[in-house]
């Protein structure tokens, strides 16, 4: 008996395209081989499904949450990631940008100053970079 959970797959195959976008996921399912197909379908149950699948936090909160996470991490190319998904979650940049000052106090101003870099580049791609 395995031990893939169908029903998780698609609630989270769902949440991850609300958030992420639709071509980007199925381009990320689409380019999965033998080596990382298992990764792929698990992460969309379990961070997707599992993580991101129920109501108890809503959606912008939990893209908050993920920026100051992964900003704490430097994981810098998941953080552009999630701040393109944020943005899909409403999160604003005025929001980016306190999460970016949170990043500064807890884990130190050279990895806020990554956060603002990429911060910048995502948002002047969507067109809402702050005018002074």
């Amino acid at each position: 008996m395995g031990t893939f959970d169908n029903d998780l797959f698609e609630k989270g195959l769902a949440r991850r395209k609300a958030t992420l976008g639709a071509d980007y996921v199925q381009a990320s399912l689409d380019n999965a081989d033998a080596l990382t197909r298992g990764f792929q379908e698990a992460m969309t149950a379990w961070c997707w499904g599992f993580g991101w699948g129920d109501d108890a936090i809503d959606a912008k909160t939990r893209s908050m949450m993920n920026l100051a996470m992964l900003g704490a991490l430097g994981k810098m190319h998941e953080w552009e990631l999630h701040c393109r998904g944020a943005i899909n979650n409403g999160v604003t940049a005025e929001e980016i940008r306190a999460i970016c000052h949170v990043v500064a106090i807890y884990c130190g101003v050279p990895q806020a100053h990554e956060c603002f870099r990429v911060a910048r580049k995502v948002l002047e791609e969507r067109g809402l970079l702050p005018m002074a």
